[in-house]
């Protein structure tokens, strides 16, 4: 009988042991876990020392606020959406791939965008979709935008300056203005469109040039009328030549 109960104890143990084995095995090959379908929130991929290099998202876990990445602090005023944040070897935001759309009391509502940051700055290049509707209208533009960035810029400095302002155009609205043309000036914020190729919000379907005050300066492209154009722009952005010239 003690045989008996050596041998079936025996026999549980070792056909546990195998079958933890074979799930184990099942599951990792290589030492890479290998999922069919997963449902989540959020995956953050990060370096070897815990550096956060990309963060895929819903809306509900966008940072925003109070939260800290790599040690950093996050936009507070940006709005939650779900797509990816990019990070960089110092764990500095260099960029993202962000998206929406829902109906509402116009109507609907939805936009998509990828952008590229400058180091420690904002969007040198982004591509942009914007749907939205007003009444019985529909809006519609996409686009392929580059933008100059200030050389001096930094994220931490931009967040700095930008509640310093918010607080002053509280108090005094000019002096707040005053205030925002210094920063420009010391090359601390700002930016502007330089190269924009796609369709406006006034449906014109073209190439569109800005000089680094972004004015612009000229534009080929297909009106809504489907009247092909080009038009150049003095510093005021009043138009010095057509092409064809506008006939009165």
């Amino acid at each position: 009988m003690n045989r008996e109960l050596v041998f079936l104890r025996t026999f549980a143990v070792a056909t546990v042991g195998i079958m933890v084995f074979l799930t184990t095995a099942a599951f990792k090959k290589n030492g890479n876990q290998r999922f069919s379908e997963i449902d989540v929130e959020r995956i953050n991929i990060v370096e070897a020392d815990g550096t956060v290099k990309m963060i895929i998202t819903n809306v509900e876990r966008f940072p925003n606020g109070t939260d800290k990445i790599n040690t950093r602090p996050t936009n507070e005023e940006r709005k939650k959406r779900s797509g990816m944040l990019f990070y960089n070897e110092d764990g500095i935001e260099c960029g993202g791939f962000i998206y929406d759309g829902q109906e509402n009391e116009n109507g609907h509502s939805s936009g998509l965008s990828l952008t590229y940051d400058q180091y420690d700055g904002d969007q040198v290049m982004q591509l942009l979709t914007q749907d939205y509707q007003k009444g019985d209208k529909r809006f519609v533009s996409s686009s392929l935008a580059f933008n100059d960035r200030p050389s001096k810029e930094s994220q931490s400095k931009t967040a700095e300056i930008m509640k310093e302002l918010e607080e002053l155009r509280k108090k005094d609205p000019d002096a707040m203005r005053l205030k925002q043309k210094e920063y420009e000036e010391q090359g601390l914020i700002g930016g502007v469109p330089r190269v924009m190729l796609g369709k406006t919000r006034s449906q014109n379907n073209g190439l569109f040039l800005f000089d680094d005050k972004g004015m612009p300066k000229a534009m080929f492209y297909v009106d809504k009328e489907n009247n092909a154009k080009l038009d150049f722009f003095d510093e005021k952005g009043n138009t010095i030549a057509s092409f064809p010239e506008n006939k009165k």
